[in-house]
Order: structure tokens, then C-alpha cells, then sequence
């Protein structure tokens, strides 16, 4: 007996140890995080210093508050990320300042879509008509980091490094025969030849259409892709498609050789050849700042009048959602916020999504025609704006796309699955039920399939949705509806493309929907907001972190092939009908 509560005793002051040091670690993150807060200390910024750009982590449209930058916390991570928005400002703000002599760029591997990275390269184009210098430099370059390195004056590679330039390509992950092995058969109901969601579901290979469609828009975008670069490097654009048809950049001697950059140097050489342009002593350190830790100056107007930039990205889902998707409730509420705001004069929406809940689409697409009854509202779409994505844009005044997004995708599908080979044949679960209507368990049932009847129901439902779909893009963009079927049927096009077929106004960044957004309220004095506010750091130390944990576990362990098992679970756990972009697309 003396054992016993012995051993008790020992279990009980070992729990209440943790315990307290788990509160201490807390309250120790805390008083971290109220620190840096508290301090707001900009780092100082050397005279004669280059900016040092580096965009080795996730871009996203907006940077988030992350109270746990510099701390190796599960979820969150140890190392500092921008969105694309301070990004584009702080290049801009290093264009004006007179400490910063020019950019030394280090694009080794670079995070994010085609027209995003665009937007980056337009950012430091623009920056080069100060004067000041902008320096290429890696070991290797992907593909997309040599496209941004191709703005600048000067490109230099690691002697051993390589260089890849051979072409777009985009693959998609079928898994017909792997559902098929769990006895899991997906029924398909769709309104769109080329809405093509559901093909990894149902076939082994991309339908004729879905090559077609894929085939055009990476054809589009490869060959903005190679005018820039031509422009860039001064190299015809039928040279770079005979370069890359044949393969012919694989070293560092072949990438001088056929003047795709300008050397061959170790870390040790760049760092002396910045030393010359910065006229600074070789024993002295090259002074720079990093654009992590770069803010410049603010030269914001301060009138009254006010231009809102609502960020919406990520998949649009039912109800409140989360800071990394569109709920449909949420973004209504704060769209209709704005709507009733005198102080609000214009408003332009920043889209970037593939899509989502053909409902919750609808719900802010209401809230878009009801702003543009009062104000001018205006949007710009980044890396996608498809599907569902395009139906909360095709109502607004004007659109402005870059030429590498990816619009359009007007169609409609439901994806039900039929789990009774799975359950029954493979686990041995059977479902009985009793009803009071014929129709009362439709879809309620996971091991029986569909019915003839079933499947009429909800393809009658599809039908509808999409005429709906269709109607508000003939309204919105002044076509008929016979007209927008006719460049709908789920079909993938390219801003360059949207442009040609009337789905978009312009090509232009974030920068033309805001001076259009103005223009049309006829402001000449206005700052810009920016919604939905973001969260203070105490709301993402407190808040559950259940979701940020799971992802960083993911990443960890399946690193770029997380992607998969997400794009996976996004379309399994989608309820209802969906106004979806066929497939995330990774271009290489």
C-alpha cells in the first residue's frame, strides 16, 4: 500500500511539473510576443546598402500576422514570410530611397504562380528606372527563378550550378484504378465539356477536350513567358523555343555561352563584384537588408476618401471560412460593410481562387452587383480567378488580369461518391434505413449508388446552376448568354486569352484596378484600406492552431507532394454542388 501511493504521489507532482512548465512556456511565447510588439523597432537601414530579395518560402497574396516569426513552433515555423502585396511595396519604396543603391536577387527557388510572379517582375522593371541596379545571382535556377532573373542588368551563375529552360509543362494525378482497387466509384454530374474536375475521378488520362484546353492556355502562357525573357536577355524569342526544344542549357557553360547570363562566379566573387558597384572596401562587408526586415517609408494620403482593396483568396467555402479560404458569409458581411461606408468611394477585389461552393459564389456575387449599384467597384485577379472565382468578378465594373492567369472555367459539377464496394465487398458495413418519401435519403446512403431518377434530380439542379452562372456573366460583361456558353463549358482560358473573348477588361496588375477604381470615383486624393482586417497577433496565438500544426505535419513528412493529398481531400470534403477549377496547376 505504501507503494501504491508512493507511485501515485510520484505521477501526480510529475503531471503537476509539466503542467507548469507547459504554462511557463506559454506565458514565456507571450511576454515574446507582447516584447515585439512593444518594441516596433525598425531595423535600420545601412547608407549605400542593396536590397537583398530572396523568395524562398510560400508567397501568398497578403502577409499574415505571425506572432511566432523566429520561433521553431510546429504550424507556424522559424522562418519569415511576405505576401505579394509588401513584396510589390517594399521593391517600390527601395525605388525612392536613397540608401538603397540597387537589389541583389537571389531567386535559387520561387513559390508561387505564374502571374504573381509577373506582378514581382514588373515590381523590379519598374525599380530599374531609377538608376539603380538590380543583380542577378544562384547556384541553379528553376525555370521560374530564371524568368524573374531575366529583368536584371546583370545574371550570374555558381560554375557548377545549372540552369533549367526547357519548356512549360503541367501534369494532373488520376486515380481511377487506386479508388477503384477501395471499391469507391465517383458519380459524376456536370455541365461543361471542358469542366474537367472530376476527370481524375472517372479516367486515366486527360479527355481530348481537357488536352485541347490544357494544350492552349500553356501555349498562351509560354509564350508571354519567352517574350519577357526575350526582352530581358535580348535574345530572339525563336532562339529561346529552339534552346529549349532541343535542350541545349543544362551547365554553367552552356548558360554564358549562349548569353543567357552574363558569368560563371562563386559566392565570394559576387559578394566583390557588389563591392565595386557599392564602392566599398574590400575588407568591409557588402552592406545590405534583407526585404524581410526592409519597410521604407509610407507616403500614404490622408484624406478622407477612401479606396477598399478586399483580399479574396483561396477556395470559397459555405459560411464563416478561415483567414485561408472565402466563406461566403463572412466575405458578404464585409463587402456589404463597405457597400454602406460614405467614406468608402471605390472598391476593388483582389481575387485569387480556384473556386469553390457554387452557393457561397453566389452569395458574394449578390454583394459585388449591390456595391456597383452605388460605387465603382473593380477587380484584379492574380495567379486564378476561375470558376467560382470568376463568378464573384464577372459582375464588376472592369477586370484587370495579368496575361498568366487563369480565368474563365464557367461550369459546373457535383461529385457524389459510391462507397458500396468499399463498405460492403472490402469492410463488411452495410446501411439500412427507414424513410418517409421516396426521395427523403437521396444521397443520405453511402453504399448505395445513385438511381436513374437520382441522377436526373441533381443533373436538373447542375443545369439550373449554371444557367444561373451564364446569366450573371452575360449581365455582367454585356453578352448574351449564348455567348458566354459559347466561351464557357467549363473551359480554362488564359488572361491574354479572357482578354481576346471579352471575360476580362485589360491586362494590368493591382496597381491599374486601384488608379481605375479611383478614376471611376473620380478621386485624385485617396488612401487605400484594406479588408478583411488581419488578425492581431493575439488573436493567432490564442486561436486554435489545430488546422496549422496538421498542414506544417503534412509538409514535413510528403514536403511538394503535400499538394496532392490536399487537392484530394478539398474535393472529397466539398459538400454540395461546386463551381470548381478543374485542378490546382503547377506549371515547371
Amino acid at each position: 500500500m505504501r507503494s501504491f501511493f508512493k507511485y501515485v504521489l510520484a505521477t501526480v507532482t510529475g503531471i503537476s511539473i509539466v503542467v507548469v512548465l507547459f504554462f511557463a512556456v506559454i506565458i514565456g511565447l507571450i511576454m515574446s510576443t507582447v516584447s515585439q510588439m512593444g518594441s516596433g523597432k525598425e531595423i535600420d537601414v545601412p547608407s549605400d546598402a542593396v536590397l537583398y530579395v530572396s523568395l524562398n518560402h510560400a508567397i501568398t497574396e497578403r502577409t499574415s500576422e505571425n506572432p511566432w516569426d523566429g520561433l521553431n513552433v510546429p504550424g507556424y515555423g522559424d522562418v519569415k514570410s511576405l505576401g505579394l502585396n509588401d513584396i510589390i511595396g517594399r521593391i517600390a519604396a527601395a525605388k525612392d530611397d536613397s540608401r538603397i543603391k540597387g537589389i541583389y536577387l537571389n531567386p535559387t527557388y520561387v513559390n508561387t504562380g505564374m502571374a504573381s510572379l509577373k506582378e514581382i517582375r514588373d515590381a523590379l522593371t519598374d525599380f530599374k528606372k531609377s538608376g539603380k541596379f538590380v543583380v542577378a545571382y544562384s547556384d541553379s535556377y528553376t525555370q521560374k527563378a530564371y524568368y524573374l532573373a531575366s529583368v536584371a542588368d546583370k545574371i550570374y551563375l555558381n560554375p557548377e550550378g545549372g540552369l533549367e529552360f526547357n519548356g512549360l509543362s503541367s501534369s494532373i494525378a488520376f486515380v481511377k484504378d487506386a479508388l477503384q482497387k477501395l471499391g469507391v466509384e465517383m458519380q459524376v454530374v456536370k455541365v461543361g465539356t471542358y469542366k474537367s474536375a472530376v476527370e481524375p475521378f472517372i479516367l486515366n488520362e486527360m479527355s481530348a477536350a481537357n488536352r485541347l484546353q490544357v494544350t492552349a492556355y500553356l501555349e498562351s502562357m509560354y509564350g508571354s513567358f519567352l517574350s519577357n525573357v526575350s526582352e530581358g536577355r535580348k535574345i530572339s524569342v525563336d532562339s529561346l523555343r529552339y534552346i529549349a526544344d532541343n535542350y541545349l542549357v543544362r551547365n554553367a557553360d552552356d548558360a554564358v555561352r549562349l548569353k543567357f547570363v552574363d558569368g560563371k562566379l562563386y559566392k565570394d566573387e559576387l559578394l566583390t563584384e557588389l563591392k565595386k558597384r557599392l564602392k566599398v572596401e574590400k575588407k568591409k562587408d557588402v552592406p545590405s537588408i534583407s526585404i524581410l526586415d526592409y519597410v521604407g517609408s509610407s507616403n500614404k494620403e490622408q484624406s478622407g476618401d477612401r479606396v477598399a482593396v478586399v483580399y479574396a483568396y483561396g477556395d470559397i467555402v459555405d459560411g464563416e471560412g478561415s483567414d485561408n479560404n472565402i466563406g461566403g458569409d463572412r466575405f458578404s458581411r464585409e463587402l456589404r460593410k463597405l457597400r454602406t461606408d460614405d467614406r468608402v468611394k471605390a472598391v476593388v477585389l483582389r481575387v485569387n481562387s480556384p473556386g469553390g461552393s457554387a452557393l457561397a459564389s453566389d452569395i458574394i456575387a449578390r454583394e459585388v452587383e449591390l456595391i456597383k449599384a452605388v460605387k465603382p467597384v473593380v477587380v484584379s485577379m492574380g495567379d486564378y480567378a476561375a470558376s467560382g472565382g470568376y463568378y464573384i468578378s464577372a459582375l464588376a465594373d472592369s477586370i484587370f488580369a495579368e496575361r498568366e492567369t487563369l480565368t474563365g472555367s464557367i461550369g459546373v459539377f457535383g461529385l457524389i461518391p459510391n462507397l458500396q464496394g468499399l463498405l460492403n465487398n472490402k469492410l463488411g458495413v452495410r446501411f439500412d434505413e427507414v424513410k418517409t418519401g421516396k426521395y427523403a435519403g437521396l444521397m443520405s446512403s453511402p453504399d448505395k449508388p445513385l438511381s436513374e431518377e437520382e441522377k436526373a434530380i441533381i443533373q436538373a439542379e447542375v443545369n439550373r446552376i449554371y444557367g444561373t452562372f451564364t446569366g450573371k456573366v452575360a449581365k455582367g460583361r454585356s453578352m448574351t448568354v449564348s455567348a458566354v456558353d459559347s466561351i464557357g463549358q467549363g473551359r480554362v482560358w488564359t488572361g491574354s486569352q479572357a482578354l481576346q473573348n471579352g471575360l476580362v477588361d485589360g491586362v494590368g496588375d493591382i496597381q491599374r484596378a486601384v488608379k481605375s477604381a479611383a478614376a471611376k470615383a473620380k478621386l485624385k486624393n485617396y488612401r487605400l484600406v484594406y479588408y478583411p482586417n488581419v488578425k492581431d497577433p493575439f488573436s493567432s496565438l490564442l486561436g486554435t492552431s489545430k488546422e496549422k500544426i496538421r498542414a506544417w505535419m503534412l509538409g514535413d513528412e510528403l514536403g511538394e507532394y503535400r499538394q496532392y493529398i490536399e487537392q484530394l481531400q478539398t474535393i472529397t470534403r466539398s459538400s454540395g454542388i461546386q463551381a470548381r477549377m478543374p485542378y490546382t496547376i503547377e506549371i515547371r
